[in-house]
């Protein structure tokens, strides 16, 4: 019996240890797609930004946009803040992906105990999908704050560039998250959380289709990266569209300085429909709607070959 209890108590340190590798493969696999696809759509992230910040100069299309931003700044001009992007998306993407793998594989267990398929119900999803949501928000706000910043480089929008001259060089990440601190308090890099948290709708409805998506079609055939490139694109597409006006309020309150009127989010939202209507709150859709597609497609993708290549390494590395 001895043995038995002591056999049992090792697979079940076996098990969680084997579940916890799995779950960070997940999320590295997550971390090295979001860096992936963010960077081969990162000029739509700025046309969009530009556009939320700036609606009420918000009249052109993104073609003409992006002309003035490289006449304006130059070709890095629509890379402003990838830096930080980049940084932040990795981060995001990890986090999110460890705490869903991991409430994921919470109700899995849950599920084979009480005698029912191990498949995420819409309801498990959506809670999974809320959990993992709302703690990357409170890890990666300030991430955001100071790349909305240096994307947007609002103080900078209105200057014109000489004939001849430079463009002015972009702040660093690191000098932006200084400024911040500096001139407006470390409460500022928390600025807009409230709508990024009502933001966690937007990976809910996003993984919820996709991860439904994916169980109607593992009943039929093996899921393939093809396979995942469309359907992410498809729940990204449905997600974006409808939470898109609190991405527009969230950027905005990303940008408000100390000196600017001290809103929340319900007051922001109010102003924006009363000055600009609801057009002002879909400045930019179009590049974001195509940027997220593409985005999310391509880390679907991304993300299933990593994670085949992160398990293997890992297996690789274990076995040296």
């Amino acid at each position: 019996m001895v043995d038995q209890a002591e056999g049992a108590k090792a697979a079940a340190q076996t098990s969680t240890v084997s579940q916890q590798s799995d779950n960070v493969s997940h999320a590295l696999a997550g971390a090295g797609g979001g860096l992936l696809s963010m960077a081969l759509t990162y000029p739509l992230i700025t046309l969009s930004t530009r556009a939320q910040v700036e609606s009420k100069r918000a009249d052109t299309g993104p073609l003409d946009a992006a002309r003035r931003i490289i006449q304006r700044e130059g070709i890095i001009g629509l890379y402003a803040g990838m830096e930080s992007a980049l940084f932040g998306i990795s981060v995001t993407n990890f986090v999110y992906y460890y705490w869903y793998e991991w409430t994921r594989s919470t109700f899995e267990k849950a599920a084979i105990k009480a005698g029912r398929s191990s498949k995420l119900t819409t309801v498990e999803s959506m809670i999974a999908g809320a959990i993992a949501g709302s703690a990357t928000v409170l890890c990666t706000n300030p991430i955001w704050v100071v790349n909305t910043r240096m994307t947007a480089r609002k103080n900078d929008s209105d200057e014109q560039v000489l004939p001849g001259s430079k463009p002015k060089k972009a702040p660093s990440t690191l000098g932006t998250f200084l400024s911040i601190i500096k001139n407006e308090g470390p409460q500022r890099l928390f600025a807009g959380v409230l709508p990024a948290l009502v933001l966690v709708i937007n990976p809910i409805l996003q993984y919820t289709l996709f991860e439904q998506m994916k169980n109607f079609v593992e009943k039929r055939r093996r899921v393939t990266p093809m396979d995942s490139f469309y359907m992410g694109a498809a729940g990204k597409l449905l997600a974006t569209s409808i939470t898109y006006p609190y991405i527009t309020v969230k950027s905005r309150m990303h940008v408000a300085n100390k000196e600017g009127p001290k809103e929340g989010m319900t007051q922001s939202f109010s102003r924006i429909l009363k000055e600009e209507g609801w057009s002002g709150l879909y400045g930019g859709i179009g590049p974001k709607v195509t940027q997220s597609v593409l985005t999310a497609a391509l880390l679907f993708a991304f993300k299933d070959a990593l994670y085949d290549y992160t398990v293997k390494a890992r297996r690789s590395l274990a076995a040296k």
